[in-house]
């Protein structure tokens, strides 16, 4: 199976579902409903072995409608193939499914594409910002952020004491557990 063959099988179990269908140099991209995607997205891990989650992004596309577009690129190791999936998201909305019961590696993608854009995604088991520190009240990579910044209040805890983190703050433990025990904030920092 290639990417030609995984679309027409998509096309065939989700035909009302699918809003566009293009082709930019040899890579496929199907813009799908918003309500549809979780269920299609599983039926591209189970049935079309669609096994590895390459990355999860948001774009925003100000000035067009839908603004937000989430974009999932996704890779078969089984059929060495690739399919990039989108979704318009309203301003008004800015939620989607997540994706991190089918892929767990959605999880830390989601969180930064919630942290930098807005974007919510519904029934995500953590969905907290990943980049900036919570209470900041606004999303970086959002078009209508200036280059320059905007002045906020930091919290005091920004310029607490450092802690010593074995490795360094963007090393993760090395053991078998989840990402999400490995990541630097989540180790026990002895006081």
């Amino acid at each position: 199976m290639d990417s030609l063959e995984a679309v027409k099988k998509i096309e065939s179990e989700y035909k009302e579902s699918i809003l566009l269908k293009t082709s930019f140099r040899g890579e496929l991209s199907l813009t799908v409903n918003k309500s549809d995607i979780l269920s299609i997205c599983s039926f591209c891990k189970e049935t079309l072995n669609f096994d590895y989650l390459v990355d999860l992004t948001a774009n925003d596309n100000m000035g067009l409608d839908p603004r937000y577009e989430v974009v999932y690129e996704l890779y078969s190791y089984t059929h060495s193939c690739h399919l990039r999936l989108k979704v318009g998201i309203d301003e008004s909305e800015r939620e989607v499914a997540s994706v991190t019961e089918l892929w767990p590696t959605a999880n830390w993608h989601e969180r930064e594409a919630f942290d930098m854009i807005g974007i919510s995604f519904s029934g995500h088991p953590d969905l907290r910002r990943i980049l900036m520190w919570e209470g900041y009240p606004y999303f970086p990579l959002r078009k209508d952020f200036p280059l320059a910044g905007k002045t906020s209040e930091m919290p005091d805890v920004a310029f607490s004491e450092p802690v010593p983190l074995a490795g360094g703050p963007f090393v993760t433990s090395p053991c078998s557990a989840g990402t999400d025990k490995r990541e630097p904030r989540s180790r026990e920092i002895p006081s």
